[in-house]
């Protein structure tokens, strides 16, 4: 690959990788604010139906741009690429269709099987974004096969910022006009359509000269439409049911929670409303995973570099770098969350309901960004098999014992599932990878060290929150604006206690700590204090 070209993808990646970091962090701060306006049953309402936005926008984000990048960087020139995209497109629109009009007709047979018919309207109202996945599929994976990132990451960000703003305008008006919580939701999902609208506007030139323009005399033989279609639902199948795990679990949960917890003997009222504060661990686990895989992310081009020069052994240690780093900050994200829970709940949502099953779903970010970094690490190596093997299995855990769970066990069992969903999905993609792949967990005592490391950090930080709630007196500490306060002191005891133990324990290389936010300078630090002291 020339340096000039290397180049050009590295940029883009780097540019991709911001937009999707801000997109990411717009997705999962928003549902904070929503869920203080309309509160629990609200909330409720809102996340019964987001898995459907979640999953659709998967595919028109993640899952069939890139399956779509890879068609077209395979032509070998301008009206090869165009023609693949044009065909691509009408195999996208056809499967669109489908779905939106099973959507619109089985509205009300989803609703009734989600154990609450009055959400039917809230399902018409997201189906419509489905119309407008094929241009922003396409649009995006054209110009990212001509590795041009940037009309993706714009339409990313548009497309965010739109429905988040619809989002808190229909919660604010919602609250001021006394609207319903079925209403509150149907304006609330009608931003999905709308957003996808605003952020097709970029796609405008490339749709009108590409995809609707009379299209050119082939220049080299196409697929044909069945080869296509049948490397669609593989390739593209697959890549969407990677991009889609966790929401995918969530729509488990939209189907069994309400459900069972009517049957475990709950009123419909305060079922719907358990269900809301169950929903709040969703946005705490999203913002997680954020960190947790945003700068193991970095290594992601590197990677790919060395595995085209086919450097076997840059590519382990680039493996290894980014697992090492993805597990340590989700275990960190991970401990740290579940140690200042309480405090979180508070702060965040105005109470303590749900802080055990909130603490166990938190969990969640360790295995979800295991299964992110590995899925990444697999799909460089073309690696399919274990993927697939390890995400029906871990969705058929949770389909066969969600509901089973939530009876006995209630949200604290939903959340427990999950956890346990991943955890299967996980381990089925490990054992199933290469015995390097697997080795990079276990060199030098690593593990072990992080365990050690991450216990400590959580007693220090319980302890330090005990300590301040005693200081200050019960009535005190139970306010939001001192469990802000105690939420703050904790985490920088935490990320101290953390990086000292890191240090100490040499739990990362010079290469790992490159990767880290100021990891260069602390490399420096520790190392003038060692010329210091000898």
């Amino acid at each position: 690959m020339p340096k000039d070209h290397l180049n050009t993808v590295f940029k883009g990646a780097l540019i991709l990788s911001i937009s999707s970091l801000v997109a990411k962090i717009l997705s999962a701060v928003y549902r904070i604010p929503l869920q203080n306006m309309v509160g629990n049953t609200g909330f409720y309402v809102y996340q019964q139906i987001y898995p459907l936005y979640g999953i659709g926008m998967t595919f028109a984000l993640n899952g069939f741009p890139n399956f779509i990048s890879k068609l077209v960087a395979e032509q070998p020139d301008e009206t090869s690429k165009s023609l693949i995209a044009r065909r691509a497109f009408h195999i996208l629109s056809g499967l669109s269709l489908v779905v939106f009009f099973g959507l619109q007709l089985s509205a009300t047979w989803i609703a009734a099987h989600m154990g609450d018919v009055n959400l039917a309207p809230i399902i018409s109202a997201v189906a419509w974004m489905f119309v407008f996945m094929p241009w922003l599929a396409t649009g995006r994976g054209y110009y990212q096969g001509k590795f041009l990132m940037g009309p993706t990451a714009v339409s990313q960000l548009i497309e965010q910022v739109v429905r988040v703003a619809i989002i808190i305008m229909a919660a604010y008006f919602s609250v001021r006009l006394g609207w319903d919580n079925y209403r509150m939701g149907t304006w609330a999902m009608s931003s999905a359509p709308l957003a996808a609208i605003c952020s097709s506007l970029i796609f405008t030139a490339f749709g009108l000269r590409y995809l609707l323009a009379p299209a050119p005399a082939p220049t080299h033989p196409l697929p044909s439409y069945r080869k296509l279609t049948k490397r669609f639902v593989i390739e593209g199948g697959t890549l969407c049911l990677v991009a889609a795990v966790v929401i995918l679990l969530q729509l488990v949960d939209s189907f069994t929670v309400m459900r069972g917890l009517v049957h475990q003997g709950q009123l419909p009222e305060v079922a719907k409303a358990l269900k809301g504060v169950y929903d709040r661990g969703q946005p705490l686990v999203q913002l997680g995973l954020v960190v947790a895989t945003a700068f193991s992310a970095t290594l992601l081009p590197a990677l790919t570099d060395a595995l085209a020069k086919r450097q076997s052994i840059e590519f382990k240690r680039q493996t290894q770098a980014m697992v090492h780093v993805s597990l340590a900050l989700s275990m960190a994200a991970t401990v740290g969350l579940v140690a200042l829970m309480p405090q979180i709940n508070r702060l965040l949502f105005g109470s303590l309901e749900g802080t055990t099953a909130l603490r166990i779903y938190i969990i969640s970010i360790l295995f979800a960004a295991l299964i992110t970094t590995y899925t990444s690490v697999l799909q460089s190596l073309n690696e399919y098999t274990a993927m697939i093997i390890g995400i029906i299995a871990g969705l058929a855990t949770k389909v066969l014992a969600n509901y089973i769970f939530v009876v006995h066990y209630g949200i604290n069992g939903a959340s427990a599932v999950t956890v346990l969903s991943l955890a299967v999905m996980f381990a089925v993609m490990w054992l199933g990878s290469p015995e390097d792949l697997q080795q990079v967990l276990l060199e030098s005592g690593y593990l072990i060290k992080l365990l050690a490391l991450s216990a400590v950090m959580g007693i220090v930080v319980i302890l330090s929150c005990h300590q301040i709630t005693a200081l200050v007196g019960p009535i005190l500490a139970n306010t939001r604006g001192m469990a802000g306060i105690i939420t703050v002191i904790g985490v920088l005891i935490g990320v101290l206690v953390f990086v000292a133990g890191a240090v100490y324990a040499r739990l990362f290389t010079i290469r790992e700590w490159l990767v880290l936010p100021y990891g260069k300078r602390l490399i420096k630090a520790v190392a003038k204090g060692k010329e210091h002291h000898s």
